[in-house]
Parts: structure tokens; C-alpha cells; sequence
């Protein structure tokens, strides 16, 4: 430890969704989603390929959930507000698919990550970037993205945040740090598509706008993973 990631490329659509169909989602982690206005809450779903790294290269797909973090003070007023506008809301990862048995095991037995094998069909260049995720024979998700405009390149772009994860009964709490480049941002942008899955009817269960919040490309990507803490 850690383990460090020095290249993945990746995109995302993330979507506001009803708060309490989000939080009897993540009931089981002991969690709380971050409230935003208008009773919403932050449900991001990203596809990452991950080039080279000290797991091998692998595909993935995440279903995750802004949430606060698990010390953070719930009488504060506007506390969730405070914690996204400052980088300080955690992301819970609540589904996680992959597509190598290596980092099913290591994402298990290290971080307590919810990892189980599918089959991927991703594409990461062009102007439009697109992944078919199914299990079984059976279509998870299918999301297009459609690129936005480049944003400000700062001196220092790396960000941290603390990923939550839960298996076996046991939430953990892990430092992930994050330093891309190459990000391109936008309103909306994404078309997806949802199977007939067990996943896509528990995501179906979110009712999930047809309209993005927003969506993201990162052309290049560089993580560090420290090691878990249960929580």
C-alpha cells in the first residue's frame, strides 16, 4: 500500500434522484446521502478503463452516492451544501462490476469494494464515448456521452475524498486521491439505456431523470488507494 493507478481513462453521467428512494438504497451501509435542494440526491454512474496500474489492466462500472462522511456533524445547518461545495462529502460505492478476477479479489479483500464479474463493451476516444455493461447474457446499462468543453487546467489537480464501501456487514472508509487531466464537462449529454437486469431495476427504482445533471470525460487518469478503515 497504496496502491497506485497511473493511467485509466474514464466518463460519467451523474443524475439528481428523489433522497429517500437514494437513502433506502444505501440503508444498509449506515450512510446518509447528501440532501441537496428540491429533496434530491447525487447518483454518478461512471465507466473506467484502467490502463496501467498495480492491479493490471481491467474494466469497470460504478454505481456510486455522494454521502456525508460518517464523522461529519448532522446538526450543522446547510452541512451538506458546505461539504460539496468544498470537497468534503464522501462517495459511496454501491455497485461495482469489473471484468478481471485479480482485482475482484484484491478489491474485496482490501477495500471491502462490492466487485463481481461482467462483461464490458467500452469505448474511451472520440467525441462520443459509449459502454454496454451486461451480466449473465442480460443488459445492466448502456450509456453514451457526449463530450463537453475542456476545463481550466489548475497548478494542482489533484482531489481527495474519502470512498466508502460495504460488504460482509462491514463499511469501510478508504482515501482515494484522484489527479486528472484531460477533463471535459457539460449540462446533460448522456444517453442511457437501462435492461432487464436486476441492477437496472434497482436502478430504475431511483427514477432517474432523462437528463443528466451533468456528464464528465477524463482522457487521463492517475489514483492512489490507501488502505481501508471500518467505520
Amino acid at each position: 500500500m497504496p496502491v497506485r493507478i497511473r493511467l485509466a481513462h474514464a466518463f460519467m453521467a451523474s443524475y439528481l434522484v428523489p433522497v429517500d428512494a437514494a437513502q433506502r438504497l444505501i440503508d444498509y451501509s449506515g450512510l446518509r446521502v447528501l440532501r441537496l435542494p428540491g429533496g434530491r440526491a447525487m447518483c454518478s454512474l461512471v465507466f473506467v478503463e484502467y490502463v496501467d496500474g498495480d492491479l493490471g489492466p481491467y474494466n469497470e462500472f460504478g454505481v456510486a452516492f455522494m454521502v456525508r462522511q460518517h464523522t461529519a456533524d448532522p446538526s450543522v445547518r446547510f452541512g451538506d451544501l458546505r461539504a460539496l461545495a468544498t470537497s468534503r462529502a464522501g462517495v459511496l460505492i454501491h455497485r461495482l462490476p469489473v471484468d478481471g478476477d485479480f482485482t475482484l479479489a484484491a478489491g474485496r479483500g482490501i477495500w471491502g469494494f462490492p466487485k463481481e464479474l461482467a462483461d464490458f463493451s467500452v469505448r474511451h476516444d472520440g467525441g462520443v464515448r459509449h459502454g454496454a455493461l451486461r451480466q449473465d447474457g442480460a443488459l445492466i446499462a448502456d450509456l453514451t456521452v457526449r463530450q463537453g468543453i475542456p476545463t481550466p487546467q489548475r497548478r494542482n489537480t489533484a482531489s481527495s475524498f474519502d470512498a466508502y464501501s460495504h460488504i460482509d456487514g462491514v463499511t469501510r472508509c478508504t482515501p482515494w486521491r484522484m489527479e486528472p487531466s484531460g477533463v471535459r464537462a457539460r449540462l446533460g449529454g448522456a444517453t442511457l439505456t437501462l435492461g432487464d437486469h436486476p441492477i437496472a431495476e434497482e436502478l430504475r427504482s431511483l427514477r432517474l431523470p432523462r437528463r443528466a445533471v451533468m456528464t464528465s470525460t477524463i482522457d487521463r487518469l492517475a489514483m492512489t488507494f490507501e488502505d481501508a478503515v471500518a467505520v
